[in-house]
């Protein structure tokens, strides 16, 4: 089973899809510190998703965290620049819908 943690709100509901594909989805608190994420099971993470490109700064926090995690940015706005080489994914929800990201994820 995938573990996954969403940092940020979740509009359309990506962590429904994931739990309905079988993922053990966890949400990390206000701005994803490190406490947030760590609270939220990060390190034993397999994917970790940010809906919300303000909260990018969690990105490099969840990789030191747990180097093997797989990062997706799952928003509709623009992704800074430092985080773009260590996102795997980044979806704009307006051209793939939760249940395929899901699907793919899982």
């Amino acid at each position: 089973m995938s573990e996954v943690v969403i940092a940020g709100p979740d509009p359309e509901g990506l962590g429904e899809a994931l739990e309905a594909e079988g993922a053990s989805v966890s949400h990390a608190d206000g701005t994803a510190t490190r406490p947030d994420l760590e609270d939220a099971g990060i390190v034993d993470a397999d994917v970790f998703v940010v809906t919300d490109a303000g909260l990018a700064t969690s990105v490099p926090i969840a990789v030191d965290s747990n180097p093997d995690i797989r990062i997706v940015m799952y928003t509709r706005d623009s992704v800074p620049e430092f985080v773009k080489g260590q996102a795997g994914h980044i979806i704009d929800p307006a051209i793939l819908d939760p249940e395929t990201v899901a699907e793919e994820l899982v």
